[in-house]
């Protein structure tokens, strides 16, 4: 899944109407609520405040509203760009002031469409990643170099632990660990030791 980078917004003119998307990132409904409700009252003298939001590791939450356009012709088609795009954790608003001229139901989905779509791409995403959290220990005659070669690596190192020992956690995916081992014993010349303590999810360029 992604995310939308950050929060803001984008506006479009379509045939005299203004569409003001509004995007938020938000952890859960209650948020996602709370955002809708603030670019209502911001926005309280517009036609129509529709909403769309994608919730959860795995979209699972998914609500919209058409907020007084004709039904199917607002939140919907906001939504299927959010899904398409498969953000989640996202809400979007789009506040629309009416220019005098009407759309036509094909022309609403198309303009909510649009407005959605353009707001994600000026504002950017971020690809959500789950990853392994393994921990390197090294004594400390090892562990200077060893933080050095590893935070110029691929991976990101997460933490750095000092104690009897150092401990340098690691994240990096699953696939790669086999790989990861080998080369942290050709590193070391086996003294350091790795274990995996679990898992950790980061978001990366998609």
């Amino acid at each position: 899944m992604r995310t939308i980078r950050r929060g803001g917004e984008h506006e479009l003119d379509i045939r005299k109407s203004r569409f003001i998307c509004a995007l938020a990132r938000v952890g859960d409904e209650d948020e996602a609520r709370a955002f809708i409700a603030e670019r209502r009252k911001l926005h309280w003298n517009a036609n129509h405040n529709c909403t769309a939001y994608v919730i959860g590791p795995d979209g699972r939450i998914q609500r919209s509203s058409d907020d007084g356009e004709p039904s199917g012709t607002a939140g919907v088609p906001m939504l299927e760009v959010l899904r398409h795009r498969e953000l989640t954790d996202t809400v979007a608003v789009v506040t629309r002031y009416f220019g005098g001229i009407k759309l036509g139901a094909g022309g609403l989905i198309r303009a909510y469409g649009n407005s959605v779509s353009a707001a994600v791409d000026a504002l950017g995403v971020l690809e959500r990643r789950t990853l392994l959290v393994v921990a390197v220990v090294a004594d400390y005659l090892r562990a200077g170099r060893l933080e050095s070669e590893l935070r110029a690596s691929r991976h990101t190192v997460l933490d750095v632990h000092y104690g009897t020992d150092v401990q340098i956690d690691v994240a990096l995916p699953e696939t790669e660990l086999a790989e990861f081992e080998a080369w942290l014993a050709e590193t070391s010349a086996g003294e350091a030791l790795c274990e995996v303590q679990g898992t950790t999810v980061v978001e990366v360029e998609p």
